[in-house]
């Protein structure tokens, strides 16, 4: 995978993180979703760097082979706030003072958090399955509740949830049917693996959601309020073969009063686009980017 890139690991400000970046021209982050890993680009990544991009695949803090801070009551380490600032941070590192992200999933809340709070770093945004946490939350009804009850089962804490995930992950993430080697490529899917067989980054994911119903939840009713938006250009996808549009009717209307400029359409696919239809994703965000 990922041939002629460089993989290191960073200290962002005491954060360790797992990254991998090639390629010369404009820089764009790519951010992966749960439960994966930055290896999930790994069909994407190569052709952007060919296009005249430099790809910038870090995992995300929890995730993979990234640090995992010790928690407090109110998730704060696992804010969105808190991954957007290492991203800043790597992105310091790496000398590049104005990139775009993009990120799905899991990762588009680490993306569009970091547009919103860095607005002179970056320079373009792209979502994928995903709508703001409080949008998602304020909307919720019977078919969210039943279609991602994990959110809701994943936030227990007297009941943890990691228990019942850390005894048989691999039937939990369907390591062996929906998501195999065949479909994630051998290599992704051995990261993958070693990922969710680690309990302790099976605990840090769900400190991701813990957060996500919390800290981050708030933290978006702070910025509407305040009429905070997403100052450059956004590009919203979805999986046409997910439940976006069944759950949220026309997904760019969802965004349009977070951006100064939306634009956005579905990719056919299933959830894990960048595994599924990476042809098609890799257009669209030359096109935009």
């Amino acid at each position: 995978m990922f041939e002629d890139f460089t993989l290191e690991q960073f200290d962002v400000d005491g954060q360790r993180l797992r990254v991998r970046y090639g390629g010369r021209g404009p820089a764009v982050v790519l951010l992966h979703g749960h439960p994966r890993t930055h290896t999930t680009w790994y069909a994407v990544a190569p052709e952007l760097a060919a296009a005249g991009f430099t790809v910038v695949c870090p995992d995300l803090r929890g995730y993979g082979q990234s640090g995992k801070p010790v928690t407090d009551a109110g998730h704060t380490p696992y804010s969105k706030r808190a991954m957007a600032r290492d991203i800043v941070g790597l992105m310091d590192a790496l000398g590049h003072e104005r990139f775009a992200v993009t990120g799905h999933d899991r990762g588009s809340y680490v993306a569009y958090r970091t547009a919103l709070d860095h607005p002179d770093r970056v320079s373009k945004l792209v979502v994928m399955d995903s709508v703001p946490a409080v949008e998602a939350l304020e909307r919720c009804g019977a078919e969210f509740a039943a279609a991602w009850w994990h959110w809701w089962f994943f936030a227990q804490q007297e009941k943890p949830a990691e228990r019942v995930i850390c005894a048989d992950p691999d039937t939990w993430y369907e390591a062996w049917t929906k998501n195999s080697p065949q479909a994630l490529g051998p290599d992704n899917h051995a990261d993958f693996l070693a990922a969710i067989r680690n309990p302790a980054t099976v605990h840090a994911m769900l400190e991701d959601y813990r957060a996500g119903l919390t800290i981050d939840r708030h933290n978006d009713e702070v910025d509407r309020a305040a009429g905070r938006r997403i100052e450059c250009p956004t590009l919203a996808l979805w999986s046409t073969d997910d439940d976006m549009e069944q759950l949220y009717g026309d997904v760019v209307d969802v965004w349009r009063p977070w951006c100064r400029e939306v634009d956005g359409y579905g990719i056919k696919s299933t959830h894990h686009i960048a595994e599924r239809n990476p042809q098609d994703l890799v257009r669209a965000l030359r096109t935009f980017l």
